[in-house]
C-alpha cells in the first residue's frame, strides 16, 4: 500500500478516514516516522487538502522524533500556516500541540509565528475561533516553559 499516493487520491472521504488512521497509529508507535520526510513533500502538493494532511502528520511524529526533523523543517512547516484556509489554519494549530508537547524547545518559534499572523484576511465569524486557538496554543507553550523563564515572560 503506498500512503502517500492514497493521502493524495481524490477520494478525500478515504484520504481523510487514512489520516485519521495514521494518527492514531502515531500517537501510540514510531511506525510511520520513516515516511516524516514523503509526509514533509506533501506540503508543496497544489491541493490544500493534501498539505494540511502532510502537515499534521509531521506534526503527528513529534513524540517520535529524536533525529531533529522537525527541528530542522520547522521553518517549511510554520510557512504553511499564513496562507492555510481558516479551517485548515485550525487543524493545523490543533496539530501543533503534539508538536509543542513532546518537542517544547520548538515553541518558541511555533509562538513567535503566531504573534505574526495576520487574521484580518479571515471572516468575522471565524477570527475568533482562530484567536482562541492560537491563544490556547500560546497558553500550551507558556505552561511548558520552566518556571523562571516563566516569570521572565509575566
Amino acid at each position: 500500500m503506498d500512503i502517500i499516493h492514497l493521502l493524495t487520491a481524490n477520494d478525500h472521504n478515504a484520504a481523510y478516514n487514512l489520516l485519521l488512521a495514521l494518527e492514531a497509529t502515531s500517537a501510540e508507535s514510531n511506525r510511520f516516522y520513516p515516511c516524516f520526510d514523503a509526509f514533509l513533500g506533501l506540503l508543496s502538493h497544489p491541493n490544500a487538502y493534501v498539505r494540511t494532511r502532510g502537515f499534521r502528520l509531521c506534526c503527528a511524529q513529534a513524540r517520535w522524533d529524536l533525529e531533529g526533523k522537525l527541528d530542522a523543517h520547522l521553518p517549511e512547516l510554520l510557512a504553511v500556516l499564513p496562507n492555510a484556509k481558516p479551517t485548515a489554519l485550525r487543524q493545523a494549530l490543533t496539530a501543533l500541540t503534539n508538536v509543542v508537547h513532546y518537542q517544547p524547545a520548538l515553541g518558541s518559534r511555533v509562538e513567535e509565528t503566531l504573534s505574526g499572523l495576520d487574521l484580518s484576511q479571515y471572516k468575522d465569524s471565524m477570527r475568533p475561533l482562530l484567536q482562541q486557538d492560537i491563544a490556547r496554543l500560546c497558553n500550551q507553550i507558556h505552561s511548558l516553559l520552566p518556571s523562571k523563564n516563566r516569570e521572565q515572560i509575566q
